[in-house]
């Protein structure tokens, strides 16, 4: 590392896959500072092409794909590093994770989301546990235990969580990306358990809500702040004054970022769907926009 410090993350995830793609963005967005290493042995890249995939109803290849992950991901607010992880050991302040090129990050939390490839685990935990032998034609095969984490994605090692396919839950991309989003929400749930947040409170909603146009009708309704003393309050509370207001602050800043008027909706929808036309293939766009339904719908919407 040429003697300057070592990048240090809240999370690390291992893979950047559809489970390793959600994981990170839950985590991202919530706030906790994510890296994804997104270089290896993926299972997605032996795909022909994917067809299953809501949202493309002419399916999507798989080199698209994979680069709309990497920009979601991005967008998310985490980083993205096209390398190899070699070796993830435990390390006195979480984790210690060295990439091939020699890299060395460390972090609170790893999301070890490879379905193929798990040898990079070998030097963090017993390998009578860790790993499974299997017995095919061609020979003797060790490959991780899924079983070695729960439902939710949980290791016995404290801060390791397994996602997608290495938790055998990654089949089918669908399903591997909702994996990876049940494991990004439980790392948000420890997270915020340790910035202060009871039970009651944990529960976040990552959606973006629409502001009413008429002002009045908003000043109606009840404010947040008596909606998360009422909902998220425990009966008869014994939570100090000073935690309250903490967790109480940074719940109400969410809800404050996520109220979109109907001017933001229309710039975020124009800048959305600018953000995907970057990804498709000109001669495609092009061909497109010769449609002449197409080229009604444009004009009528004012998209260009």
């Amino acid at each position: 590392m040429g003697g300057s410090a070592t990048r240090r993350y809240d999370v690390v995830v291992v893979g950047g896959g559809p489970a390793g793609t959600a994981a990170s963005i839950c985590t991202a967005r919530d706030g906790l500072d994510t890296v994804v290493f997104d270089r290896g042995d993926a299972s997605l890249d032996r795909c022909a092409f994917v067809e299953t995939y809501p949202g493309f109803p002419g399916g999507v290849d798989v080199e698209t794909l994979r680069a709309l992950f990497v920009d979601h991901v991005r967008a998310a607010g985490g980083d993205v590093v096209a390398e190899t992880v070699s070796e993830v050991r435990e390390h006195a302040d979480g984790f210690r994770v060295e990439a091939e090129s020699g890299r060395v990050v460390v972090a609170d939390r790893v999301v070890a989301a490879t379905t193929l490839d798990g040898d990079y685990l070998r030097g963090i935990a017993d390998e009578d546990e860790l790993f499974t032998t299997h017995v095919r034609e061609t020979g003797t095969h060790e490959r991780v235990d899924g079983s070695y984490a729960d439902a939710d994605g949980r290791t016995p090692i404290d801060g390791l969580f397994f996602a997608g396919g290495l938790a055998d839950r990654g089949d089918q991309v669908l399903l591997a990306a909702a994996d990876g989003m049940r494991v990004g929400r439980e790392i948000v749930h420890e997270a915020r358990r340790e910035f202060g947040y009871w039970e009651a409170a944990l529960p976040h909603m990552d959606w973006l809500r629409r502001v009413p146009g008429d002002a009045a009708d908003w000043e109606e309704e009840r404010s947040w702040e008596e909606w998360f003393e009422y909902h998220r309050l425990p009966d008869d509370h014994d939570i100090d004054a000073a935690r309250l207001e903490r967790v109480k602050e940074r719940e109400l800043a969410f809800v404050a970022a996520a109220r979109l008027d109907d001017a933001e909706i229309t710039r975020r929808a124009a800048a959305g769907q600018r953000r995907l036309a970057a990804h498709l293939d000109d001669d495609a766009l092009l061909d497109a926009v010769d449609d002449e339904r197409l080229c009604e719908y444009v004009r009528e919407r004012d998209l260009v």
